[in-house]
């Protein structure tokens, strides 16, 4: 079941929440909605990783367990707030990453640190919670050419 509140909360939050699955093609849609479409791609593959993350790792894919987004417009950025009901996440305090994240594989060769590389190189901000189960990414709009303000 899919939950979906766009009534404003604090500065004009939307509110998504979802049983954790990794059927997240109508969830994505309605996230990517109002995003510019030179953007759509790009942050598709950003927050199809996130939350993965929170639904695979974090809830253990329980379905009883839930995933929630909030999302907003706030001064020329794009935030999402992904939260789940696992034990927490603590990652590394490096960025480890290469400069192209889809040639990174680590060292055991498996597929585990690759999304997390994907974040780092897509959004502006990441950032965790202490706990580790609450995820917050930013994404910065292309700044716009201001009208400039006519003088008498």
């Amino acid at each position: 079941m899919i939950t979906i509140s766009l009534r404003p909360v604090g500065r004009n939050w939307g509110t998504i929440s979802f049983a954790s699955t990794l059927y997240l093609c109508p969830i994505l849609d309605l996230l990517l909605a109002e995003i510019p479409d030179k953007m759509q791609a790009e942050l598709r593959l950003g927050l199809q990783e996130a939350l993965v993350n929170a639904a695979k790792h974090g809830n253990n894919l329980d379905p009883s367990k839930t995933v929630v987004v909030r999302f907003s417009l706030i001064d020329n950025q794009y935030w999402w707030v992904i939260s789940d009901q696992g034990r927490g996440f603590h990652p590394s305090s490096n960025n480890d990453c290469d400069s192209d994240p889809m040639e990174y594989l680590p060292p055991d060769e498996s597929e585990n640190g690759r999304g997390l590389c994907i974040l780092y190189q897509i959004f502006d901000q990441v950032q965790w919670n202490r706990k580790g189960t609450e995820l917050r990414l930013c994404k910065q709009l292309e700044n716009r050419s201001l009208i400039p303000m006519l003088r008498n």
